[in-house]
Formats: structure tokens, C-alpha cells, sequence
């Protein structure tokens, strides 16, 4: 099925494939349960809308989760998407210098699509990935990614990944992750977000305090059929902040980061692809 897509994609207009999936939306959403609560308690609770403009949220996110998911596909068969960086110059003062830096991401937008762009001429970029998805996808992103030295981590159950981060950081080189979920993170920082207290994974924040290595952020949000917006920024301590202590230092860059994602999903609030109860975890 997956191979087809992409064969498919070298041929056909993405456009005449959004279509055909405006209509199994709902039927997704009627078999999605779970994570069709979870999406509308957000909309509901945390962006105070009605119900009716909750639910139609609701739809619109799956849609658009759907539309990033193909799109993903059509950049494995070759098609190319217009990106407009904000702050590149930020990448690119860290992608110049000898040490290593930590980029952060969520899951909004469609993040894969600046890993075509966003490379370094004397870095290699690894990125951490879930390693539970189909050997097709991971082969073609391996091929795409392997062009503009991008190197593809997955997470292990015996934590083996670590020691690749760790080697990765300490010759200098780029590491790309998500960091706003817990699962399989065995410490958390609490950040008030979205009007809440959530939980955020500690282990990203306490790599660049032990490394001492920068953190940006980096968000790619999709602004119509070719084109996406990328976001990026720094994620600093002041000078006052440099003097705490360690476990106060990682409560303040978990906070920049909460603060600079509570933006992006505030302004793209149906690219956030989260389909479980954020502030239950």
C-alpha cells in the first residue's frame, strides 16, 4: 500500500488526494474514540471553544493530520515544498561552530520536511524516531534523509539509543527530538501550559545542562498545498538562570520550551497531533 502511494505521488497533483479524504475523516473520528476526546477536550477546555466549533476542530485537525501524512509521501517520491525559515540564521551560527546542539521539535506540523533543507555542511544530523514504523517507511526516509547526511535513530527498548546521543553530542554533531511527551521517560518537568500544569520529558533538558551544548527549537507548519513556515528559536538561559542550580536550570529551559510551543500551537491550533490527554499523563 505504501509503495503504491509513493509511485502514486511521482504522477498526481497532492491535491486530487486531499479529496477522496475529506470524507473517511468522520469515519475515522467515529472509530477513533479515544482520540477523538482527547482532541476535542483540548479544543474545548483548553481554547474555550463551543461545541460545535470544537468539533469542527476536531475534524479539521484529522484532515490536516491526514494531509501531513501524504504529504510526508510525496516528499519520499520527490516532490519539493516551498519552506519559509524565520530565524535561519540561529540554525546556522550553530551548524557553523565545532560543538555539537540540541534540536527540539514536537509533534506539530510536519517537521520531517525541513530535515531536506536544514543541514550542515560539517555536522551530521541524527534524528531520534519511533521504532515501530513500517519497513517501507523507514527505508525511504533513510534514502531521502542519507543524501543530505541525516542519520535516523531509533529508540530501543534496552536504551541503547543513549549511548548513540551521547557519542553523537560529544563529536560535535546535531541531535533532533521531540520532547513533549513522557512515554517510556522515566522523569518529568512540570510547565504551566496552555492555562495548565503538564508533564514534559526531563531527559532533553538534562543531555544539553550535562553537555552544556545549545537548544533550539524548530517547528514546520503548514501553510497550504506546497508551502510550509519554519520556526525557529533559541532556547537560553539568562545570565541570573547560568548560576542556578542544575535541576533548576532544566525547570527553566522545559519552561522556554513550554512557552515557545504554547505559541506555535496557539496560532497553528489544528496542527497539534496529540490524541491522548495531554495533561493526564
Amino acid at each position: 500500500m505504501q509503495r503504491s502511494l509513493i509511485a502514486i505521488y511521482r504522477i498526481m497533483d497532492l491535491r486530487f488526494l486531499y479529496i477522496p479524504m475529506a470524507f473517511v475523516i468522520p469515519f475515522y473520528m467515529l472509530f477513533s474514540r479515544k482520540g477523538y476526546l482527547a482532541t476535542y477536550h483540548f479544543f474545548h477546555k483548553r481554547m474555550h471553544e463551543a461545541p460545535l466549533k470544537a468539533f469542527r476542530h476536531v475534524y479539521l485537525n484529522h484532515f490536516m493530520f491526514g494531509q501531513i501524512i501524504l504529504d510526508r509521501f510525496a516528499a519520499y517520491a520527490g516532490k519539493h515544498f516551498q519552506l519559509d525559515i524565520e530565524n535561519y540564521d540561529t540554525y546556522q551560527k550553530y551548524a557553523d561552530s565545532e560543538k555539537g546542539f540540541l534540536i527540539l521539535t514536537a509533534h506539530v506540523g510536519n517537521y520531517e520536511v525541513a530535515g531536506y533543507s536544514l543541514t550542515s555542511r560539517n555536522k551530521r544530523f541524527n534524528t531520534l524516531i519511533f521504532s515501530g514504523e513500517t519497513e517501507t517507511v523507514l527505508r525511504n526516509r533513510k534514502r531521502m534523509f542519507s543524501q543530505n547526511n541525516i542519520r535516523l535513530i531509533g529508540i530501543k527498548s534496552d536504551m541503547s539509543h543513549l549511548f548513540i546521543i551521547n557519542n553523537a553530542l560529544r563529536n560535535g554533531e546535531i541531535m533532533s527530538m521531540t520532547a513533549d511527551r513522557i512515554f517510556g521517560s522515566p522523569k518529568s518537568v512540570i510547565c504551566k501550559f496552555l492555562g495548565e500544569e503538564a508533564k514534559f520529558p526531563m531527559g532533553p533538558f538534562i543531555l544539553a545542562i550535562q553537555r552544556e551544548i545549545p537548544i533550539i527549537t524548530i517547528f514546520v507548519m503548514k501553510e497550504s498545498v506546497k508551502r510550509y513556515k519554519v520556526f525557529i528559536r533559541d532556547i537560553e538561559l539568562t545570565k541570573e538562570e547560568c548560576n542556578y542550580p542544575n535541576k533548576k536550570k532544566i525547570e527553566c529551559l522545559a519552561k522556554k520550551y513550554a512557552e515557545h510551543l504554547e505559541y506555535i500551537i496557539r496560532e497553528y491550533p489544528t496542527q497539534w497531533f496529540n490524541y491522548f490527554e495531554f495533561w493526564e499523563q
